[in-house]
């Protein structure tokens, strides 16, 4: 197998609970990290009053492209993967901006309304938003996991409204059935009970800053992600049916085989979250590649004991492709 299309790691780093939760350990964020160092924090204006907080960091001239990172589902623009990832790209000549969907991070503030994955035209203006701050560069889009089913989506929306500078979009274990993640995060009980915390920390903080809004004491009662979703769709969302909330970023049928944006997309058959077969069974474009690998759980590819990730290189090869 050739180690550049391929993870095989090490036999004490292929489990993939650990490769799964290494990913978001801290300890990855340690040591200097120039791109932080130069981040400027940035409020987006994206339309309908809504705003979107990112961070933007600017390598030494001239960059070599500018790469916006949409972190998953309950994680930020802090999160260690995100981090990680930025110091890399950074390191390597690009200008790197952190997106922070509506409700993450310390963003909760900014908006009333609650976060939910159907969001896609708010998150999509924030992508081209910033690709218009800098219309001479070229752009890249990397999401992981919730991140990388908006920015599949985001490459499928800009048939309809082009982003010019957009170049590429890379996907690492984008959920293309998140119905189906969900009750999978729901198996778990280590994955379960990381996510439940997260949330309800979240949701904490948007109970105290509109405490007239608010009140989530009976979806913190709940002890499963899809009886949360299920109370929270009732009480506070126009979905009355999960299935239909599901449905309206579900990507199985009918939406790969018409991206035109080039995309790659990396994913893991032992990922606990994410079904393999999703996307052995989809249709693809001639614009989409698809890189199976048979290790690295959900968003790991944890190569060796210093935390780096396999993907960096993966991708950093097809970005340096795309600006020959």
């Amino acid at each position: 197998m050739n180690p550049e299309t391929t993870f095989i790691p090490p036999y004490y780093l292929k489990n993939t609970t650990l490769q799964t939760m290494l990913a978001s350990s801290k300890l990855r964020t340690l040591g200097r990290n120039r791109m932080r160092d130069a981040a400027i924090e940035q409020i987006l204006f994206v339309g309908g009053g809504v705003r979107l907080q990112g961070f933007y960091s600017k390598t030494s001239p001239p960059a070599r492209g500018l790469v916006i990172l949409i972190h998953g589902w309950e994680g930020s623009a802090g999160s260690a993967y995100i981090v990680s990832t930025g110091r890399f790209l950074f390191n390597a000549g690009y200008d790197v901006f952190r997106l922070n969907l509506r409700d993450h991070g310390e963003s909760h503030s900014l908006n009333e309304g609650l976060f939910f994955g159907t969001l896609l035209e708010e998150s999509f203006n924030g992508v081209k938003v910033i690709a218009g701050q800098h219309p001479q560069t070229p752009v890249y889009l990397l999401g992981f996991s919730m991140g990388g089913n908006f920015a599949i989506r985001i490459a499928r929306h800009t048939i309809q409204s082009p982003i010019p500078n957009l170049k590429q979009v890379f996907c690492i274990n984008p959920p293309l059935d998140p119905m189906q993640a969900t009750l999978n995060i729901d198996r778990i009980p280590l994955i379960r009970k990381y996510f439940i915390r997260k949330w309800r920390r979240s949701l904490t903080k948007n109970q105290r800053l509109y405490p007239e809004k608010y009140d989530f004491s009976e979806a913190f009662a709940e002890k499963t992600c899809w009886g949360m979703t299920e109370l929270l769709l009732n009480q506070y969302s126009d979905y009355r049916d999960p299935a239909l909330y599901f449905g309206e970023y579900t990507l199985k049928e009918g939406y790969l085989d018409r991206i035109e944006l080039p995309l790659t997309i990396v994913t893991a058959e032992d990922d606990p979250i994410i079904a393999v077969d999703d996307f052995r069974q989809a249709r693809l474009s001639d614009a989409v590649e698809l890189a199976i690998q048979p290790f690295g759980g959900h968003c790991g590819y944890i190569q060796n004991l210093k935390l780096t990730a396999w993907y960096w290189q993966f991708i950093l090869k097809r970005l340096e492709r795309a600006g020959s």
